[in-house]
């Protein structure tokens, strides 16, 4: 049974899990009668089905589990000692031999500072628990409240609790000598909490030779905007234990093959508003699950006060998005993800902080190298933004305890690293073109201290969270070893992201023209061209392409004929009938050949109309003067119109049906997870691409007009094989000329062609994709005899 939909919302808006019991994952597909035979026989005339907590069970082979993680589960753990010399990676690739001086460097670097933190703070386990001693902590006796300023000359903590008072009556604190504040703060005589929860706080400090600044503690749960104010105010947030959420469901373990749903969820609503985690959850997460991703990529999750910023100018690490409600009904939204089986990634910002020094950590103590390298390393001028120092020491703390902050406080299961590249090189990457020769790698111009944070960031994640922790990178420069094991002198990824191929169809769409011009070479190349032994997530398009500026695969195809021709009950439109059928094509060959594991952004699945808008008003543009206009601060472009492919009579159904079958033969037969992949056939000729992965055979017909029969193509082995997709579907927005419903097992001949030692004979219907697997695999995958 599929769990519980959740009931109504409580006032607290906590403690509003499904209750019930731990639903069994989905099983096998079956037909329109109930039986196990084939396919399921759906017409084009089908009505959507609405996902939601009732009708959507647990994703494909998952395993729904009872939460089991002890508070003091690492009481007793021993963090691993280095047994490695770090250099496993020029192993691997031979080339790295001409760099070994700086990779030794870099090891050396990494091992001193494990060394240090194991010599001086009892290991990293407990190193990356800063959030238990730092900020607001509190026992049954009262509340103590700790922070770095080391500029500082003197602090005074304020709020609401004491009247805003930093007087004589003011909560003065102490300063050590490693330029840490503290202050303890006894219960109350009645008992209570010296800090009400849900209360204003700030922290007054006073600098040397400056005025004096008021700032919202680094360390801060939640901060919060009243209306129709600018500044953000601290929040003391320490809920009662009847308002605190309770986890039900256990992490899953990590996926093989990570197919990601790369989710906002202030615009995930219909409506034009900011929705909630809670909504989000009871409405959003069925529909993810329901399509058959098996991850959910959140963004925009830390507090970041410029709501347009897509969450990437952060201004508190640790607090939650207040737009979107409190950090217990973030709780919530993870749990129900877990309930289905999925995976939670959250897209964290460690490589760089918002400028804004009145809400966020920017000149904290007065002083520009704090948190920040001082000069132009600090600052990345295209972002507008600050640069960490990865080598100061407190950094370091900051940055590995704000990661076991989301995994332990949240249950997140691992993270996207957003601006790698900008972390990994003192040029921040900008103005710089990366040809692939590996001096541009390994040179003065790489930060080193940012190389040996991420590696122990990424050996504290796998090592802690052993199974049930996956880290993406996102670096366009190709940084080799980013994605191989610390142990080996790697960075430690899993994965990186291949953001390559979402420029080639920018490429393809914009500049290529007729169908005829599509080189099929080139394409092929380009989503083949990765570093062997490092997993890469490919993707046609993700946030970046649906931004206001940019176009969505489904604009380039469709541009204005979107806003009259997507309904059934009018004729076929030429350039909607084309757009679909390659929107359905780019998808499938992204996925299955451009890495081994894919990602979507919300909504891009079933071709969503139009750009993203973030609200905003007119402005004038203080180093130019030139005037911007606005758009009025509305939302009419910031959501998600999922309403639009729950509609019967809108062509968008197709490409979202397509989407979850795609997912369903990914998930059922892993091929993206397989080491087998060869591309048998590229011919510009015919316009056809031909790809083995895994079990599967897949046959692309990017020709406008020529649909071909009896197209032999070459296979991995005979036997008989059998059709499992087809974009030619009725239900796909096809013409039900290949037919997974009527197409009988193919028998192969086993002699060589094209390079295989087997071949057999299909059909091919024009800009079509279609999918074949062994008789035998189908059976046992789907279930069909």
């Amino acid at each position: 049974s599929p769990p519980a939909a959740a009931p109504a919302r409580a006032s607290t808006g906590v403690n509003i899990a499904p209750p019930g019991g731990f639903p069994k994952a989905g099983g096998s597909a079956v037909s329109a009668d109930g039986s196990s035979a084939g396919p399921k026989r759906i017409s084009k005339d089908f009505v959507p089905t609405t996902p939601n907590r009732t009708n959507t069970r647990p994703i494909f082979g998952s395993e729904i589990k009872p939460i089991d993680e002890p508070a003091d589960r690492f009481a007793n753990f021993q963090y691993p000692p280095i047994t490695t010399d770090g250099m496993g990676i020029c192993m691997f690739d031979g080339t790295l031999n001409q760099h070994r001086p700086h990779l030794q460097y870099r090891w050396e670097k990494y091992c001193g500072l494990r060394n240090a933190i194991d010599a001086n703070e009892g290991g990293l386990e407990k190193f990356s628990r800063g959030y238990e001693v730092m900020g607001f902590t509190r026992d049954a006796t009262g509340i103590t409240y700790r922070e770095w300023a080391p500029a500082a000359k003197s602090a005074c903590l304020f709020g609401d609790f004491n009247g805003w008072s930093t007087g004589a009556t003011g909560v003065w604190m102490t300063k050590n000598d490693f330029g840490v504040f503290e202050v303890f703060m006894p219960n109350n005589p009645d008992g209570s909490m010296a800090i009400p929860h849900g209360t204003r706080v700030k922290i007054h400090l006073e600098l040397e030779g400056q005025d004096p600044v008021d700032k919202i503690p680094a360390w801060i749960k939640m901060a919060v905007q009243a209306p129709d104010e600018i500044p953000f105010n601290g929040i003391y947030y320490d809920p009662p234990p009847e308002e605190i959420y309770q986890f039900k469901y256990a992490r899953p373990k990590s996926p093989d093959e990570v197919r990601v749903y790369e989710a906002h969820v202030g615009m995930s609503s219909i409506e034009p508003k900011i929705n909630s985690y809670v909504e989000f959850a009871d409405e959003v997460i069925p529909r993810i699950a329901s399509l058959g991703y098996n991850t959910v990529q959140l963004m925009a999750i830390q507090e970041h006060a410029y709501y347009a910023s897509f969450g990437y100018h952060v201004t508190n690490f640790f607090a939650v998005s207040s737009r979107c409600g409190t950090p217990d009904e973030l709780k919530y939204l993870i749990d129900t993800a877990h309930s289905y089986g999925l995976t939670v990634l959250m897209d964290i910002v460690h490589s760089h902080a918002s400028s804004n020094s009145l809400d966020g950590i920017n000149l904290f103590d007065g002083t520009n190298g704090q948190y920040f390298h001082d000069g132009p390393q600090g600052y990345h001028w295209m972002w507008d933004s600050r640069c960490f120092n990865y080598g100061n020491y407190e950094v370091v703390r900051f940055l590995l305890s704000n990661l076991r902050y989301w995994m332990e406080e949240f249950k997140f299961d691992g993270f996207r690293f957003d601006g790698v590249t900008s972390m990994m090189y003192s040029h921040h990457g900008l103005q710089m073109t990366f040809t692939g020769d590996y001096g541009e790698y390994f040179g003065m111009a790489t930060d080193v201290d940012a190389m040996v944070y991420l590696m122990l960031a990424n050996d504290m994640l796998h090592t802690l969270y052993e199974g049930h922790a996956i880290t993406i990178a996102e670096d366009v420069s190709g940084m080799p070893a980013l994605a191989r094991p610390v142990s080996e002198g790697g960075v430690g990824f899993d994965y990186r992201l291949q953001m390559a191929i979402a420029d080639k169809w920018v490429e393809v769409l914009s500049e290529w023209g007729d169908d005829y011009n599509w080189n099929m070479f080139d394409l092929v190349h380009c989503l083949e061209n990765r570093r062997w032994g490092e997993k890469c997530i490919s993707y046609a398009e993700s946030h970046d392409q649906a931004l206001v500026g940019d176009k969505t695969t489904a604009f380039w195809l469709m541009d204005k004929e979107m806003y009259d021709h997507m309904s059934t009950l009018t004729p076929d439109h030429p350039v909607v009938t084309r757009g679909i059928a390659i929107h359905k094509m780019i998808r499938q060959l992204t996925c299955c050949l451009g890495g081994e594991g894919y990602l979507n952004f919300m909504g891009n699945e079933f071709g969503h109309p139009e750009w993203i808008d973030f609200p905003r008003g007119d402005r004038t543009d203080i180093s130019t003067g030139k005037f911007i206009p606005g758009n009025g601060n509305s939302y009419l472009l910031c959501r998600r119109r999922f309403d639009l492919v729950d509609m019967d009579h809108l062509r968008y159904k197709y490409m979202n049906a397509f989407d979850a079958s795609m997912h369903d033969i990914a998930s059922r037969f892993k091929y993206l997870c397989s080491d087998h992949q060869y591309t048998s056939l590229k011919s510009d000729e015919d316009k056809m691409i031909v790809v083995e992965r895994g079990d599967c055979v897949f046959v692309f017909n990017f020709h406008p007009v020529n649909s071909y029969t009896d197209y032999r193509i070459g296979l991995k082995h005979g036997g008989n094989w059998r059709l499992v997709l087809s974009s030619d579907n009725p239900e796909f927005g096809g013409y039900s000329n290949l037919w997974t419903c009527n197409c009988p097992p193919i028998g192969s001949q086993e002699d060589q062609f094209n390079g295989r030692p087997a071949s057999m004979m299909v059909y091919a219907p024009s800009r079509s994709v279609s999918v074949y697997a062994p008789v035998e695999a189908v059976k046992s995958q789907l279930g069909w005899t």
